[in-house]
C-alpha cells in the first residue's frame, strides 16, 4: 500500500506532538511508500508565517526526509481533480490532498473525519 500523509499526521510523526494510534502506526510502518505532498509543506509555511504554527520549516523538511517520506509534487491533473470533488470540505489544502490521493492513487491518512466522504482511499487515523 502507498500512503499520502495529511499535514497533521506528517507533523505528528515527525514532531511527536501527538501520538498516533497503534493501528495507524502499523499501516504506516507496513506501507510500500509514504509520501508527503508539496501542498503540505506549503500549508505549513503559510501557518508558520501567520503565527498559527510554531515549527522550524528547515527542521520539518529535514525530518520528512529523515523519516523516509517521498516528495509528491502538485500537477495539473491534481488541480483539475479538485474541480470534480463534491463540496464536503472547504479547506483547499485538504481538497488538494484528496484529489492527489484519487489521481495517483494513494491512500490518504488523515485525522479529519469529513474527508472520509470523498473516497474509500481516505483512512482515518
Amino acid at each position: 500500500m502507498r500512503l499520502l500523509l495529511d499535514t497533521n499526521i506528517a507533523l505528528w510523526i515527525t514532531t511527536g506532538r501527538r501520538p498516533l494510534p497503534a493501528s495507524t502506526r502499523q499501516v504506516i510502518d507496513g506501507a510500500a511508500a509514504v509520501l508527503v505532498s508539496a501542498a503540505t509543506v506549503w500549508e505549513i509555511a503559510i501557518k508558520v508565517a501567520l503565527g498559527k504554527l510554531d515549527v522550524d520549516m528547515d527542521a520539518v523538511i529535514h525530518d520528512f526526509t529523515a523519516s523516509g517520506f517521498q516528495k509528491l509534487g502538485v500537477t495539473w491533473e491534481h488541480g483539475r481533480a479538485v474541480r470534480d470533488l463534491p463540496d464536503f470540505h472547504r479547506d483547499p489544502f485538504d481538497r488538494l490532498l484528496v484529489a492527489q490521493a484519487i489521481v495517483e492513487p494513494l491512500h490518504l491518512i488523515t485525522s479529519d473525519r469529513l474527508l472520509l466522504r470523498y473516497s474509500p482511499l481516505v483512512i482515518l487515523a
